[in-house]
């Protein structure tokens, strides 16, 4: 089976209007899961929800925003995914999935990272733990706030200390970077 994942930072999704362009987007592409970031809704409804995802069978997690900054929606297909156990961090939401056609289990992790070092470091940190929780393979996707290479951020001439730090993650992880079709700066993370 093919599953159609999306992840995408929508930089705020209190406005009606937005939300009727990403339930649009959404529906078009006929996605299994998505996972929007930056939600900036600091508590998560239904309506909210029905108003961003599509079908009857739609379900969901959210990890709500703190002030106006942040938030994180995961919603899926009731009928290609059954939630298994959840768990939401600082910087994350991770849920378990048993996928209903095979039976097979996995989790998937959406990312809204921060932009200080500090927050950072607790971010690798908290992934971490997440790592530890199941033995499942493993999906990341969302907004680090960090690119790994140089070429995926035109203003970066060099190697930052920051970008070294995501790279060390991604290795002592073994997470390998999946090509992705659709834009320069969409980034999901995977275990194989």
């Amino acid at each position: 089976m093919k599953m159609k994942i999306i992840t995408w930072n929508v930089r705020g999704a209190n406005d009606s209007s937005k939300r009727k362009i990403i339930k649009n987007y959404i529906r078009n592409q006929r996605v299994d899961l998505m996972c929007i970031q930056e939600t900036k809704i600091q508590e998560m409804s239904e309506g909210i929800v029905r108003s961003l995802g599509s079908g009857r069978f739609l379900d969901w997690r959210a990890l709500n925003a703190e002030r106006a900054a942040g938030g994180i929606l995961i919603c899926w297909d009731k009928r290609v995914l059954g939630i298994l156990d959840w768990e939401e961090g600082q910087f994350s939401l991770s849920c378990r999935f048993k996928t209903i056609e095979n039976g097979a289990t996995w989790v998937f992790t959406g990312v809204y990272g921060s932009f200080t070092k500090v927050e950072r470091e607790g971010m690798w940190e908290e992934l971490g733990a997440i790592r530890g929780l199941w033995d499942d393979p493993w999906c990341l996707g969302g907004d680090f706030n960090i690119t790994l290479f140089q070429h995926e951020r035109s203003s970066q001439r060099r190697t930052s200390s920051a970008m070294r730090r995501f790279a060390e993650f991604v290795d002592d992880l073994e997470l390998v970077d999946l090509p992705l079709p659709g834009g320069r700066v969409h980034m999901e993370w995977g275990a194989e």
